[in-house]
């Protein structure tokens, strides 16, 4: 049996903070056509079913259309089901205007209640997925009330934020050392919006699939789902890359000896590979005696990718033996930080400050 586990999806994202808003609407339809694609990757690939462990929308309120789009592709694929855990994100109901028998039969929910147990046969297999929604009076006590079957595989849902791992927005945080030898052979995490796998126990394995599709510089790379596969009572698996676009931050150093034909140099190389359907951050850091012409760098590279954003975060470079001798008030304060016990990148920082604000200028920028 192969099943798909993916978590975070975030769809009808706004993705207004950083794109146009242009960009922003193409980019809710990529997101949606990447779910598509992953039902037609889990067709062609045999697939029993999907895992969806969270966050399947972003916010509560969500354009009809978007959830329409996800509710055909429940109902045009009977052949696979759709295991759909909600997350911290998920308050939106996918099927809110729906009655209950309008429910489709492949589509399978967990809840807060209790945990809920779905059972599958294959090649003299028993296999289970279960499930619970993690809830603030809950959280704590859920697994004393798992129960699994050790002949059986046992893949268990959880969305959370596991406590070794930090999360970008709040939620219930996940004990591993609850889910120890409680017979799991694959626990299916969602929240952390990065691809993680690591050892559970003896037995099992603990992982986060991550998102789908990146959506913000605060978690760059590779993005997809995992893909089981259940044969002989064990469970392997394997990380599928599937985003249409990569995200990636890409730090830059520079020094008070280089032009700004030296930083444009050093850009060409460090952007070097990236595909032009990739989204870029560029980050200047370091130290300079120049003032960085970031409107030249974004005119040179702007077009070459699907976005790019520059940000400057350089610290003037200071020349103490320039101040040595010079009799002014600069001088002066350069000279009493130099003989204070601090890391040097803090003395630069404050004489950066400093100076500036001697000469006048706006610190606050």
């Amino acid at each position: 049996m192969r099943i798909i586990h993916c978590a975070d999806l975030h769809l009808d994202s706004k993705m207004e903070s950083n794109l146009s808003y242009d960009q922003a609407r193409e980019r809710r339809e990529e997101l949606l056509d990447t779910f598509r694609r992953m039902v037609e990757y889990a067709v062609t690939g045999r697939v029993s079913a999907i895992i969806i462990a969270g966050d399947l929308f972003d916010r509560a309120q969500i354009r009809k259309s978007a959830g329409r789009s996800v509710m055909d592709q429940i109902t045009e694929h009977p052949g696979i089901d759709f295991i759909y855990l909600k997350g911290n994100h998920d308050s939106a109901d996918l099927l809110e205007d729906a009655k209950e028998e309008e429910m489709p039969k492949n589509l399978k929910c967990f809840t807060a209640d209790e945990w809920t147990y779905y059972t599958y046969e294959d090649e003299g297999q028993n296999i289970v997925i279960a499930g619970r929604e993690l809830k603030s009076q809950n959280a704590s006590l859920i697994s004393n009330d798992l129960v699994l079957d050790p002949a059986a595989v046992n893949i268990v849902t959880l969305h959370g934020q596991e406590a070794k791992y930090e999360g970008k927005d709040n939620t219930e945080i996940i004990r591993r050392e609850d889910f120890k030898g409680k017979n799991i052979d694959y626990l299916a995490l969602g929240h952390i919006h990065r691809y993680i796998c690591e050892s559970l126990d003896e037995r099992g394995t603990l992982c986060y699939s991550g998102c789908l599709e990146g959506r913000g510089f605060d978690v760059c790379g590779r993005k997809g789902f995992v893909l089981l596969d259940v044969s002989d009572k064990k469970v392997s698996h394997v990380f599928v890359p599937f985003a249409r676009r990569t995200m990636h931050e890409i730090q830059l150093t520079v020094n008070q000896e280089m032009t700004m034909g030296d930083v444009m140099k050093a850009c060409d190389v460090s952007l070097r590979g990236i595909s032009a359907e990739d989204m870029v951050k560029l980050v200047l850091n370091g130290y300079s005696n120049i003032d960085l012409d970031l409107g030249r760098v974004r005119q040179t590279y702007r077009d070459r990718f699907y976005f790019l954003k520059v940000t400057d975060e350089t610290s003037v470079y200071i020349d103490y033996d320039s101040f040595k001798n010079d009799r002014s008030l600069k001088g002066e304060f350069v000279r009493l930080l130099e003989d204070e016990e601090l890391p040097e990148e803090i003395k630069n920082d404050i004489v950066e400050v400093g100076i500036r604000a001697i000469l006048g200028e706006d610190i606050f920028e």
